[in-house]
């Protein structure tokens, strides 16, 4: 199974870079991992919430095909333990899913077309975070749910 993760827009810390990439590269050990960054939205200031994200959305289903998976990052999805995350990772690619997309939204959320093509939401937590810190946490948050199929001894209970 791959897994992709598409976000919205650079990030312009490059501490929060340089953690994001340090996960990337362990991650590369259990599974083939993309992360995808679509440019931010030029002259948003003329558009409504709505337009920008359907522009956004527009450019989101752009980059999935019909054989992906596609899971949001939405305040409403489901949560997990780092556990239960790991176990719903395991049940896909026992499923024989392909390509496994993760999607950040911007920061309005979510067209509803891209909803309407989402098979699932998952909430990281109930607190907000910001749009960077989320690919950080997110990115951990797989290469732990890996550590903890593989039994190794990153996770602790």
């Amino acid at each position: 199974m791959n897994i992709k993760l598409i976000a919205i827009g650079k990030t312009d810390n490059k501490n929060l870079q340089a953690l994001i990439d340090e996960y990337q590269k362990r991650l590369s050990f259990y599974i083939k991992f993309d992360l995808e960054i679509i440019p931010d939205i030029k002259n948003v200031k003329n558009l409504s919430e709505s337009q920008q994200k359907e522009k956004e959305g527009e450019l989101i289903l752009a980059k999935i095909t019909p054989t992906d998976q596609l899971i949001l990052l939405d305040e409403n999805g489901k949560t997990f333990s780092s556990v239960g995350f790991s176990e719903e990772l395991q049940k896909k690619m026992n499923s024989g899913v392909k390509t496994l997309v993760f999607v950040i939204g911007g920061p309005y959320g979510f067209s509803e077309t891209v909803y309407a093509k989402a098979q699932g939401k998952i909430s990281l937590s109930l607190m907000t975070f910001s749009h960077q810190m989320v690919r950080l946490f997110f990115i951990e948050q797989l290469y732990r749910g890996f550590t903890i199929l593989k039994n190794e001894p990153y996770h602790h209970q």
